[in-house]
């Protein structure tokens, strides 16, 4: 780890092919910045991305980084920690991606509570395949496939996180640069599963869940007098359907991560002398 490392030595040559507006580049920009601030540096992180607008993130991102394939970009990460206790992983996604074909995954990874970051580009649209209604689309949001809205509530993937048994879950603004940066950090920094859902407004095929909206309609526990401690009072912010929360919601600061539960250290991609011929006849296939 370096305390001489800046936000832009996480910026790869790559430039991202997002749409000119597009909230995922605040998002990007505030990993950068909390890896950063975090003493970590491209040598000693990995980004795992899944599908949709999101899924390229690694390649704009100069670290260790895999894309790869719809929804399990969690188990990915989850392979990468466990083999690597010392990589500060980082996993990241989108709406569809993690509360859809992912939402499996996504459960089963809160409760594990691995060490890593899940950071979730919410724009509640599918925005890579052309604006159909996503799991956290509004009832009535008219598309192109759902010309009447999904007529089914929108997942709410605070409450499935919660309800999995999340030790950190946390939401913030795309554009809010300097909190957004500063609740990513925390996550980092949490001993456990570091859930965070941004609002990363899509601004060619979500026309409802804007910039303006957002600004308007957030409220942030900075603001309030939440314990985020408290399971509760969390409870209480995660099921108001009328408010858009900004902030940690719930820490449980007496996390213990499953590395550390279960007695799990060391590098095991590391093959010790002596190992099975045919062990590393393996190794050498797939390295």
């Amino acid at each position: 780890m370096s305390s001489d490392v800046r936000f832009t030595d996480f910026k790869s040559d790559k430039q991202p092919t997002w749409c000119p507006g597009c909230g995922d580049f605040g998002t990007m920009n505030g990993m950068m910045k909390a890896l950063a601030e975090t003493g970590n540096d491209p040598d000693n992180t990995f980004v795992v991305a899944g599908i949709g607008c999101s899924g390229k993130i690694g390649t704009f991102m100069h670290s260790y980084a895999i894309h790869g394939v719809h929804g399990r970009a969690l188990p990915v990460g989850t392979g990468v920690k466990l083999a690597n206790p010392d990589l500060e992983v980082m996993v990241a996604g989108g709406d569809g991606d993690g509360y859809s074909i992912g939402a499996g995954h996504f459960i089963h990874a809160v409760r594990r509570n691995v060490d890593m970051s899940y950071v979730v580009m919410d724009n509640r649209i599918y925005g890579l395949t052309k604006g159909q209604a996503s799991p956290t689309s509004r009832e009535d949001f008219e598309t192109s496939t759902t010309p009447e809205g999904p007529k089914q509530p929108p997942v709410n993937p605070l409450a499935l996180a919660l309800s999995a048994g999340a030790t950190f879950i946390a939401q913030s603004f795309s554009t809010d640069a300097r909190r957004h940066a500063e609740i990513v950090q925390k996550a980092i920094e949490h001993d456990g599963f570091g859930f965070v859902n941004v609002f990363s407004p899509c601004v060619t095929f979500n026309d409802v869940d804007t910039y303006d909206y957002f600004r308007d309609a957030i409220v942030d526990l900075a603001d309030e007098d939440h314990d985020s401690s408290d399971y509760d009072a969390a409870k209480d912010k995660i099921l108001d359907a009328d408010k858009e929360y900004q902030g940690v919601i719930y820490q449980d600061e007496d996390s213990v991560p499953y590395s550390e539960l279960h007695g799990i250290e060391g590098n095991m991609s590391e093959i010790p002398d002596g190992a099975p011929e045919d062990a590393m006849d393996l190794v050498r296939e797939f390295y």
